[in-house]
This record gives structure tokens, C-alpha cells and sequence, in this order.
């Protein structure tokens, strides 16, 4: 019988928060607003909480939960797949952190040609004790245009390609499941949030119109947060919410951003 160095005892009467595998690529599948399965690549980051009294946590297991798994990853499925990794590695705590990478057919606003637009998103999933919780998270490129510089320029205005990234946590249904919020609500908010949308395949008359969109619709970073805010506030789904915006300067050696956090009052009610 080998022996089982992470089961013995440690003396040091530390706990630790997390311990676990991080950047395990896992092939996982999302489902779209048109309950589409979409299969993608995942990073995964799985962690438990570590007693105080053990040595350490057993590794593989990790791996092994994701192997039975395969399937869909969504919030559906993720305190199923957390109360596992709690069974099996004996654990009061487990969290799940999954990055994908999500397409959507764009089509460019005034010749409707086509093509895929990836966007960066994330599922983050803590199980402590009998309680969950569940972050839907995504980064949507957008184009900004300073008012600033419109409005002290004899013509034209400097514009750059920023992002802005959204997190919320969604109101628990009747059922105590979190309230369903799709990936593709959120990258709408972002874009129209900013000056314009950026797109996949543009043409000329379509570069045309999303130049002058822009030039039409200056905001700052600061604008952009709180337009997203306002949105996210306005939707009864929404409990907590976290809006970063960032601006990669076109005129400067630096990035502009701003950052806002906002929680609904009685989220649980």
C-alpha cells in the first residue's frame, strides 16, 4: 500500500484559502441565447479550502471531476460539479473558475456581411458550505471617442479601441437558482455603452458609419461605466455588479480607466 503523504497531519495550525490547479485547458460546452451548444476551450482554475490539521489536497482529482464531466459548463451545472469536488477531496469549500473565449455572428451595420467575433468570458463559481455562489463575467471591445478632444479641435477627434468588462451576480429565482442572464445581454450593454460597437469585417460604407457613429457618440471612461451601471441597475435580474472600463490611449503612452461597483439593496429578497 503506498503511502498517502497529503492526508497526514501538518502542525503549523494554518488553514489555507486555496489550494488547487490553475490554467487546466478543459474543452467545455456553453449554451447561446437560442439555447445553441457551443463548444469551446476553457482555462480552468479549481481550488478547495485547505484545513489547518492536513498536509495538503490530492491534485489529481481535480482533473478527474472535469473528466466525468464533460459536457455543459453553465450555472446549471457548476454547484453540481462544486459539490463534487467537496465529496471528493473532503473539503467545506471548493471554487471553479472557467475562461473562454465566445463567439457571435456579427453583422456589420450597413452591407450586412458576416463573420464571427470572439469575446473573453468567464464563469466563477464558490460552493462554502450549502451556499452558492455564481459570477458571469465578460470583456467587450468597444471603439471611444474623447469629448474632450472634440470639442477643443477645429475638426475631427482622436478615437481609440477600448474594453469593458462587466461581472454581475444575478437575484436568486423563486427556486433559489440565480436569475439566467445571457452573455450576449451583456455584450450588447457594453457597445451601447460606448461610441460604437467594433466589428469583425467592415466594408467602406460600413467604416463610414461606424467613423461618424463614433464622432457622434464622444464618451469617457467614465461616461462608459456609468452607462453600463445604469443599465445593469435597471434590470430586476441584477444583484451585485462590477463595470471596468479601459481606454488603450491613441495619443497617449499610457491607458485611461475607470472602475464602479454596484449592489442591490435586499439582492437575496
Amino acid at each position: 500500500m503506498m503511502i498517502d503523504v497529503q492526508s497526514m497531519a501538518d502542525e503549523r495550525q494554518l488553514s489555507i484559502d486555496q489550494v488547487g490547479v490553475n490554467d487546466l485547458k478543459y474543452p467545455i460546452i456553453v449554451l447561446d441565447r437560442q439555447s445553441v451548444q457551443q463548444h469551446t476551450i476553457a482555462r480552468l482554475s479549481m481550488s478547495v479550502g485547505l484545513p489547518h490539521h492536513l498536509k495538503g489536497t490530492h491534485m489529481s482529482r481535480f482533473v478527474e471531476i472535469m473528466h466525468e464531466q464533460r459536457g455543459e459548463l453553465t450555472m446549471r451545472t457548476m454547484p453540481k460539479i462544486l459539490q463534487r469536488v467537496k465529496e471528493r477531496l473532503g473539503a467545506e469549500t471548493a471554487r471553479l473558475e472557467a475562461r473562454f473565449p465566445y463567439f457571435l455572428e456579427r453583422c456589420a451595420p450597413v452591407t450586412g456581411a458576416q463573420a464571427l467575433m470572439d469575446y473573453e468570458c468567464s464563469f466563477t463559481g464558490n460552493l462554502d458550505g450549502g451556499e452558492m455562489d455564481f459570477v458571469l463575467g465578460t470583456q467587450v471591445p468597444v471603439t471611444s471617442l474623447c469629448p474632450c478632444s472634440k470639442a477643443i479641435s477645429d475638426y475631427g477627434a482622436h478615437n481609440q479601441r477600448g474594453v469593458i468588462e462587466i461581472a454581475v451576480r444575478s437575484v436568486p429565482t423563486s427556486a433559489g437558482e440565480p436569475s439566467l442572464i445571457w452573455i450576449e445581454e451583456l455584450v450588447e450593454i457594453a457597445e451601447r455603452s460606448a461610441s460604437a460597437p467594433v466589428y469583425p469585417l467592415l466594408k467602406r460604407p460600413d467604416e463610414r458609419h461606424v467613423t461618424m457613429q463614433a464622432f457622434d457618440n464622444p464618451v469617457f471612461v467614465e461616461d462608459m461605466v456609468r452607462n453600463v451601471a445604469l443599465q445593469l441597475r435597471s434590470d430586476a435580474r441584477v444583484a451585485w455588479c462590477r463595470v471596468r472600463a479601459t481606454n488603450d490611449e491613441s495619443i497617449h503612452n499610457h491607458s485611461a480607466f475607470a472602475e464602479l461597483f454596484w449592489e442591490r439593496d435586499n439582492a437575496c429578497l
